[in-house]
């Protein structure tokens, strides 16, 4: 990045035109970075009011569907940004409305790399929430959905996906031969903590970081390395002689570490689901005697509703749950006085930068720098 604060127009030669394409499902994602972009660009001495492309994916009466670009294509550097979670999209179908899947966003994406028949420059993908991310590896016999979805989206043309705190990156394997980056917004959650909470110290003396599960080791021990605190973990013991819904279900979390008492303590994890889990970790760390709980989920979706969490919050065993703007956030949610929202939309906007100007994304992928600047900014380096 350069030093006007990300601005690479003016240094660097674009592979091609920017090209964006946000999908229904992330209008207002979408309408963020473009605003991003175009400043940047006009800062440059650009003449442009958006890089949006409008498309569609009208549906049949049946529910058979097809993918629209409403202007042309042609030699751009094509960007397709998509939430394959938001549940909160809808179409007629048989005269109902039915909530749209993974799989409806998945198939719809798929029409629109069609309908650009090729024409583009390049097709690249943003995809926070990876389709299929969650079934990660086979234990019996078992799809492996995630891995396909990305060989078939290769097969397409699809130069480069990003996506954000895959539940395993390994899959990343499946595709050796294209650009898979996945991000983590590590110093957008840390600006937002310390913005949000004025009071907390994130000293070794005061502040501590737990893992919720061996699967969530490596961004815990991230955010524990670059602030110099102790970390903690829990594993989950399970049940493996019974299957529900799929899963073999928790009969205890225990736990491994230093002690958490006087201490507030921050626990990261990739999704919010339930989120009962989470909430086990916490009512366990209160009676262990730590101070504030902060909890923090890159997609905070809250399947099973969000009366539970009230509950913790008043009863002040959890005092926040942040999380990104990357997939669907109920209105319910967004009110809530504990729920934080981290804005990933900048970060994105460097990555479709960065990616259009075929430049180097490490210092993107590692915000060392930059949170040591934060933690200085705020007096704690």
């Amino acid at each position: 990045m350069t030093a006007s604060g990300g601005n690479l127009f003016s240094s660097e030669i674009s592979a091609a035109p920017i090209g964006i394409i946000a999908m229904n499902s992330v209008t207002e994602l979408g309408a963020k970075i473009n605003n991003y972009l175009v400043d940047w660009a006009k800062m440059a001495g650009y003449d442009t009011d958006s890089f949006l492309i409008e498309a569609e994916c009208p549906r049949f009466s049946s529910g058979d569907g097809k993918g629209i670009i409403k202007s042309t294509v042609r030699g751009k550097d094509l960007f397709i940004i998509i939430d394959v979670g938001n549940y909160n999209v809808k179409y007629d179908y048989f005269g109902m409305q039915n909530s749209m899947s993974p799989d409806d966003h998945y198939q719809d994406l798929k029409r629109i790399i069609q309908a650009a028949s090729g024409k583009a420059h390049r097709v690249n993908i943003i995809m926070p929430l990876l389709y299929g991310g969650r079934q990660h590896r086979r234990s019996y016999r078992e799809s492996l959905d995630c891995a396909w979805a990305l060989q078939e989206l290769y097969s397409m043309g699809v130069s480069n996906i990003v996506t954000f705190d895959a539940h395993d990156p390994r899959v990343q394997n499946a595709v050796p031969l294209m650009g898979l980056d996945n991000a983590m917004p590590t110093y957008q959650v840390l600006k937002c903590l310390l913005h949000d909470f004025k009071d907390l110290s994130l000293t070794k003396d005061k502040f501590m970081i737990v893992s919720p599960d061996e699967g969530a080791l490596n961004r815990n021990m991230y955010y524990a390395s670059v602030l110099g605190v102790d970390m903690g973990m829990f594993y989950k013991r399970r049940d493996y002689s019974t299957i529900v819904n799929g899963r073999n279900p928790i009969v205890a979390h225990e736990y491994l570490g230093n002690p958490v008492e006087g201490k507030d303590v921050f626990v990261a994890d990739d999704i919010i689901s339930s989120g009962e889990s989470m909430l086990d970790l916490a009512y366990n760390l209160k009676k262990k005697k730590a101070e504030r709980i902060f909890t923090y989920a890159t997609y905070a979706i809250f399947t099973n509703g969000l009366e539970k969490f009230d509950k913790a919050y008043e009863e002040g065993v959890i005092s926040g749950v942040l999380g990104t703007n990357l997939t669907y956030r109920s209105p319910e949610l967004l009110s809530r006085p504990w729920f934080h929202e981290v804005d990933v939309s900048k970060y994105i906007s460097y990555f479709i930068e960065a990616i259009n100007h075929d430049v180097s994304i490490g210092q993107i992928l590692d915000p060392h720098a930059k949170i040591e600047a934060l933690l200085k900014n705020y007096g704690m380096k």
